[in-house]
């Protein structure tokens, strides 16, 4: 499956907490498009937020975050991947991304 960073904006001042209510309902429907939300990050005083997610393409990412209640037009598949040194880098590469 291929990876995805999405990004939203309006949401400055959020708390953990509201972030963690937003995020839960996004896991409540991503099964319906075979989406997997992986992470989020929040920079509160930028009003951004950022998924990392799974899925078989942009757009079934997009409708799960239009029946989540906070729709996104910002999304970029993540189609090269560094970790760390070159001698760290572990997994299979399995995917549609490619690990370098």
């Amino acid at each position: 499956m291929a990876k995805f960073m999405d990004v939203h904006s309006g949401f400055v001042d959020v708390t953990e907490d509201q972030l963690r209510e937003v995020h839960e309902r996004a896991l409540a429907v991503e099964a319906s498009e075979g989406v997997r939300f992986e992470r989020a990050w929040l920079d509160p005083e930028a009003g951004k937020v950022f998924c990392l997610s799974s899925g078989p393409s942009k757009e079934a990412v997009l409708r799960v975050h239009d029946k989540a209640g906070h729709p996104t037009t910002e999304i970029y598949e993540l189609q090269i991947e560094l970790a760390g040194r070159a001698d760290q880098v572990r997994g299979d590469g399995a995917g549609s991304s490619r690990r370098i």
